[in-house]
């Protein structure tokens, strides 16, 4: 089937409309990152870099580390950047741009966030590297798309529902669990994580400033969550969208991230990026050990 060229979008120069890559340029394991800038820094630990392109948000580079061919992309903030970056990933993969139809023969991308994030338990310290086992994705992205149930944890997302007395107005949570693949590689150095994806900084994270929650005890809900071993840990607003489309789409995909504040604790370290540097340097070596 021809993918019509509203559905996918082609720059004049074989590109993809947002993101700008080319498929030859795309590697087959990819870093995330939300902040541009933070391109240019995992750039300063990779060797024969190609080219740097830079489209609104949308920075990305391909270089090698110990050998291996690397694609470093910033998404901006958001499960709805999330929704464009990782559709059009799979596209470049995926579908030929000359023909637009989908290859007969399938791509899996292994595809992993590096983030900063606020924990929300309080044996978390500040500099801990979490790895998002499970995504939590309060953010409703999944809930556009088909067959949302055969990918999340339907019993753990009804008892979240019932103890923290989800608001009628919100749209279903969804729960995704990362690639065990990656899962494997990050088991001995970082925190087991059940990450909340927030469809806001604020509101969305339990922050109140001059408006109420709609659920007042939210972070203190949360934070009570548990669900056989599981507990959740620390609040982005990413990681559900990647979990949750790759798993769609068959790409291996998982979220590690520095917290750099503890919301029960109510500290924060500012002078986070050493600690940041260190993450990249060890998700460098397990992506290409």
């Amino acid at each position: 089937m021809r993918i019509p060229e509203s559905e996918l979008i082609i720059n004049d120069d074989g590109s993809a409309f947002h993101l700008h890559l080319k498929p030859e340029e795309l590697a087959d394991t990819v870093i995330l990152v939300g902040d541009p800038g933070r391109v240019d820094m995992i750039s300063e630990f990779l060797s024969d870099i190609e080219f740097r392109h830079a489209s609104r948000e949308f920075v990305s580079v391909t270089g090698k580390y110990n050998g291996k061919r690397l694609t470093v992309l910033s998404t901006g903030i958001g499960t709805d950047n999330c929704d464009i970056v990782m559709n059009e990933l799979d596209a470049l993969a995926n579908i030929d741009f000359k023909t637009r139809e989908v290859k007969p023969e399938h791509k899996t991308l292994t595809i992993l966030r590096i983030g900063t994030t606020g924990a929300v338990q309080p044996d978390i310290p500040l500099g801990s590297f979490i790895f998002s086992h499970i995504s939590v994705g309060c953010d409703g992205l999944l809930n556009w798309y088909a067959d949302r149930d055969k990918i999340s944890e339907l019993d753990m997302e009804k008892a979240f529902k019932e103890h923290v007395h989800w608001n009628c107005h919100l749209t279903d949570p969804y729960f995704v669990k990362a690639s065990p693949k990656l899962i494997d590689r990050f088991a001995d150095c970082t925190v087991k994580g059940v990450t909340v994806s927030a469809s806001g900084f604020y509101g969305p994270q339990g922050r109140v400033l001059r408006i109420p929650l709609a659920m007042k005890d939210m972070v203190q809900d949360f934070e009570s969550f548990r669900f056989g071993e599981w507990r959740i840990t620390n609040f982005e607003m990413e990681s559900s969208a990647i979990a949750g489309i790759a798993r769609h789409l068959g790409h291996e995909a998982g979220t590690v991230c520095c917290v750099i504040a503890n919301r029960h604790l109510k500290s924060s370290n500012p002078d986070y990026k050493p600690k940041v540097r260190e993450l990249i340097q060890v998700s460098l070596d397990r992506l290409t050990r």
